[in-house]
C-alpha cells in the first residue's frame, strides 16, 4: 500500500498491453511452478470473535501511515473480527470512541489492519486472498506484502488495491528503491462492474525475476526487472502479508457527502502456495550441510572468493555448497570454515561490527550460536548476525546488531 499512489504512464500502458494480449486462464500464463499450499487462514471463528493470533498481530495508530490516511487502526472486534459465516470482517466506521489522536488532530474515523510480521513470511509462491470491498468516495482497500521494515529498500508488493472513486478497477504494483511513491511500477484491471458487487480473487505468482498479478484466475500484469529502467530488484527474500481499510489519503481522496459509514472489507480466506522451481524447493535446496542461508535473501554466509585470509569480510552469496560456505560447529562455541573462525572485526561488540574471518584464537567475542528461533547470536555481545543495510544482493556485507527478530536477522542451516 503505496506511501503515495500514481502510476507512471508508461506502466499503465504497459499494463493495457498486458491485459490485451494476455487475457486467458490462470493456467494459460502462470509461469511459477505453484506447490501446496503452505499457510492459510480460512476465517470460520464465531461470530464477532477476534482474529487468530497465532497468525496475525496489529498495525495502531493513526500517524496517517504515510499516506495522510485519516483513519485511526484499532485491535478492536468493532474493526476486526469474524462474522460468523466464514469470513473476516475489517470494518471502517466514522466514529472516536476513546478519543483517538491523529496527525491533523482528534480522528473522525476507526478501522483495522492486520500482518503477519513475525508470524509468517515466505520467499515466492503464490499469495491469494477472496475479498469482497467495500465502496464509496475516500475508501482504500488492500492486500499487500512488505520485505522488512525499511521501506522501499526492504520491497513492497501490492496484490489488490482498490479506492472507491474508481469502482470498477483493481491495480497491482511494486516498489522499491528508486520506484517508490510516484514512481510505483504497476498495472490494472477494468472489470466493467463494481468490484464491491461481489466477491474476486486477488493473487500473484512470484518467482526469480517475475511477479504477475491475476483477478479471478486471469492475468492483467508482470514485471520483471527489466520494468525497473535500471532500478534495483529487491524481490528475492521473504515478504509478510497484511490486509487493511484505509479512509482517505492522496491518492483515493476523502470521503465526501455521498461516503456512507460503515464500511467493510469481507475476506473469505487468505492461502499461500510454495512455488517449486519446477519440481525443486523453496526456499533452495540443501547445500550438503553447514552452510548458514538467509531467510531474507536465500543466499549463505560465504568467504569472498574462498580466500581464507585473515581479515576477510564475510557475505552474502548465492548457496553453492563449497567449503567457503560450511560453518562447522566446534566444542569451543566457534563456528569454522576453511580452517578458520567468524570473527567480530577488531574484537568489538557494538551495533554495525562487521563479521570478519581470523585466525581462531581463544578469543570468547568469537563464539557464536545459532537459536532455535533462527537468530545467528554471538555469545559475547548476545547481538545478531544482521544483513546490513537489507542487502539481499550477492555481496552484501553482515554486521553484529541488536537482535530485533527480523528477516535480515534469521538464518536456517542447510
Amino acid at each position: 500500500m503505496r506511501k503515495t499512489r500514481i502510476l507512471l504512464a508508461a506502466a499503465v500502458v504497459a499494463a493495457t498491453l498486458t491485459s490485451a494480449l494476455v487475457a486467458g486462464s490462470r493456467n494459460d500464463t502462470a509461469d511459477a511452478a505453484i506447490g501446496g499450499i503452505t499457510w492459510q487462514d480460512e476465517f470460520n471463528g464465531a461470530a464477532n470473535s477476534p482474529i487468530d493470533a497465532s497468525k496475525w498481530k496489529f498495525d495502531i495508530g493513526g500517524s496517517g501511515w504515510g499516506n495522510n490516511e485519516q483513519q485511526y487502526y484499532t485491535n478492536s472486534t468493532s474493526n476486526v473480527r469474524h462474522d460468523g459465516q466464514g469470513h473476516l470482517a475489517i470494518t471502517a466506521r466514522k466514529e472516536n470512541p476513546a478519543n483517538y489522536q491523529c496527525h491533523y488532530g482528534t480522528c473522525q474515523y476507526t478501522s483495522g489492519r492486520i500482518l503477519t510480521a513475525d508470524k509468517f513470511s515466505q520467499t515466492y509462491g503464490r499469495f491469494e486472498a477472496s475479498i469482497k470491498v467495500p465502496r464509496g468516495q475516500g475508501i482504500w482497500p488492500a492486500f499487500w506484502m512488505l520485505g522488512g521494515n525499511n521501506w522501499p529498500t526492504t520491497g513492497e508488493i501490492d496484490i489488490m488495491e482498490h479506492v472507491g472513486k474508481d469502482p470498477t478497477t483493481v491495480y497491482g504494483t511494486v516498489h522499491g528503491p528508486g520506484y517508490s511513491g510516484a514512481e510505483g511500477v504497476g498495472g490494472n484491471r477494468n472489470l466493467g462492474v463494481p468490484l464491491s458487487d461481489a466477491f474476486h480473487t486477488y493473487a500473484v505468482e512470484w518467482s526469480p525475476n517475475l511477479i504477475v498479478w491475476f483477478v479471478d484466475g486471469s492475468e492483467y500484469f508482470r514485471v520483471t526487472p527489466a520494468s525497473l529502467g535500471g532500478d534495483r530488484w529487491v524481490f528475492d527474500h521473504s515478504f509478510f502479508m497484511i490486509l487493511n481499510l484505509a479512509v482517505g489519503g492522496h491518492w483515493p481522496g476523502y470521503p465526501d457527502g455521498t461516503t456512507q459509514f460503515p464500511q467493510t472489507m469481507l475476506v473469505d480466506y487468505v492461502r499461500v502456495s510454495s512455488w517449486t522451481d519446477g519440481g525443486g524447493t523453496t526456499p533452495p535446496p540443501a547445500t550438503g550441510g553447514n552452510a548458514l542461508r538467509s531467510n531474507f535473501s536465500n543466499r549463505c554466509i560465504d568467504i569472498p572468493g574462498g580466500n581464507a585470509v585473515d581479515g576477510a569480510r564475510l557475505q552474502l552469496w548465492e548457496c553453492n555448497g563449497s567449503g567457503a560456505q560450511k560453518w562447522a560447529p566446534n566444542g569451543d562455541g566457534t563456528l569454522r570454515a576453511l580452517g578458520k573462525c567468524m570473527d567480530p572485526a577488531g574484537g568489538a561488540l557494538t551495533n554495525g561490527t562487521p563479521i570478519q574471518l581470523v585466525t581462531c584464537n581463544s578469543n570468547p567475542v568469537q563464539r557464536f550460536t545459532l537459536s532455535a528461533a533462527g537468530d545467528l547470536v554471538n555469545v559475547s555481545s548476545n547481538k545478531c548476525v544482521d544483513v546490513k543495510d537489507w542487502n539481499s544482493a550477492n555481496g552484501a556485507q553482515l554486521q553484529l546488531w541488536d537482535c530485533g527478530g527480523t528477516t535480515n536477522q534469521k538464518w536456517t542451516k542447510v
